[in-house]
C-alpha cells in the first residue's frame, strides 16, 4: 500500500498511461501518422452565412452539398473547434496607437474604445470558432508477410526503412487525391479550403489536448493560414 501513495510513481504511471492513449505517432509532410499506420490530413474550411443567402442560393448550396456527400466513398470527420479569443495583442495594439496619436480627439476616442473592449472582455467570453474536415486513409495491411520477410528486414534495416518511405509516399499520394476531390467539390459552394501544414497540424493537436495551455501561449503563425479559393 505504501507504493500506491508514492508521488513519484503516481506521476510516472500517469504520464505513461496518457501517452499510451494517444493515437498519433508523428506529424510530417503535412500529414498525421497514427500508430496503426493510417494517415490523416486536416482541411481548414471557411464559413458562409447561410441565412443571408436567397432561397435559390440556399437550395443550390444544399443540393451541391448533397452531391458532394454522394460522390465520396470514404468517411470524413467534420470538427468545430471553439476556444476563448485572446484579446491581449489587440489591446496592446490599441495602446500603442493611443500613445503615438497626435490628434487629441482621436486619442480620446481610441482610449474610450480600448476601455470598451476591456470591459466587454471582462464580462463575457468572446469565442473563436474554426471549422475543419479530417480526411483519412488506411493502408491495407500485408497479411502475407511472414517470418522470412521479417528476418530479411532485421538483417537489412536500411532496405526496410526505404520500403517504409516508399509506402508512406504512396499512401500519402492517395490521401491527397481525396483532398483534391473534397476541395474541388466544396469550393463550388463558396467555401475557402486549405490543407493544414505540418506546423499548423501540431498547433491543432496541441490545442485539442491542452486547451487551457494553448489559450495562454501564442503559437507561431496561428492567424496566417492562407485559404485557397
Amino acid at each position: 500500500m505504501e507504493v500506491l501513495h508514492s508521488n513519484k510513481l503516481t506521476k510516472k504511471t500517469t504520464t505513461s498511461a496518457t501517452q499510451n492513449y494517444l493515437d498519433v505517432a508523428e506529424v510530417k509532410e503535412n500529414t498525421i501518422v497514427l500508430k496503426s499506420g493510417a494517415l490523416r490530413t486536416v482541411l481548414a474550411v471557411s464559413a458562409i452565412n447561410f441565412d443571408l443567402k436567397s432561397s435559390q442560393e440556399q437550395e443550390a448550396i444544399v443540393g451541391q452539398y448533397q452531391n458532394f456527400l454522394n460522390s465520396i466513398d470514404f468517411p470524413i470527420q467534420i470538427i468545430i473547434s471553439s476556444r476563448k479569443l485572446n484579446m491581449d495583442n489587440y489591446l496592446d495594439f490599441l495602446m500603442s496607437k493611443e500613445k503615438v496619436q497626435a490628434n487629441e480627439l482621436l486619442r480620446m476616442q481610441i482610449s474610450e474604445y480600448k476601455s470598451f473592449i476591456e470591459q466587454l472582455v471582462s464580462v463575457s467570453n468572446i469565442m473563436e470558432k474554426n471549422f475543419y474536415i479530417v480526411i483519412p486513409f488506411s493502408p491495407i495491411e500485408n497479411k502475407e508477410k511472414g517470418f522470412f520477410n521479417n528476418l530479411a528486414s532485421m538483417i537489412n534495416p536500411q532496405k526496410n526503412i526505404l520500403e517504409k518511405r516508399e509506402n508512406f509516399e504512396t499512401y500519402r499520394s492517395q490521401l491527397f487525391q481525396r483532398v483534391d476531390h473534397v476541395i474541388t467539390s466544396l469550393s463550388g459552394i463558396g467555401l475557402r479550403i486549405a490543407p493544414l501544414k505540418t506546423e499548423e497540424l501540431i498547433e491543432l493537436l496541441f490545442d485539442s489536448y491542452n486547451p487551457e495551455i494553448f489559450n495562454a501561449v501564442e503559437l507561431k503563425e496561428v492567424d496566417k493560414l492562407e485559404l485557397n479559393k
